[in-house]
C-alpha cells in the first residue's frame, strides 16, 4: 500500500514539466490529496483506516461505506 494513492479511486500523482518564461523545463510532480481517514463499517462491525483522495471521500458519500468496502474487498484491497 503506497502512501501516494488513493484505496478508493487508484489515483496517484501525475509527473511533468514547469515551464518558465524563458521556456527552461523542470521536472515536477502533481500530488493527489490524499488524507487518512477512519471510518465505522456496519457490515464488518468495526473501524477501518483508508487513504483516500478528496474524490474518494465524495464516491464514498455517494455509494455509502457498505458498497466501497465491499468492492474494495472484491478487488483484493487489504483493509
Amino acid at each position: 500500500m503506497s502512501a501516494q494513492r488513493c484505496q478508493v479511486t487508484g489515483a496517484t500523482p501525475g509527473f511533468g514539466n514547469s515551464i518558465s518564461h524563458s521556456h527552461r523545463r523542470t521536472a515536477r510532480r502533481w500530488d493527489v490529496n490524499i488524507q487518512r481517514k477512519r471510518y465505522w463499517v456496519p457490515s464488518l462491525g468495526r473501524h477501518i483506516r483508508l487513504n483516500v483522495s478528496t474524490r474518494g471521500i465524495k464516491v464514498i458519500d455517494r455509494d455509502g461505506i457498505d458498497a466501497v468496502v465491499s468492492r474494495l474487498i472484491s478487488q483484493g484491497e487489504k483493509l
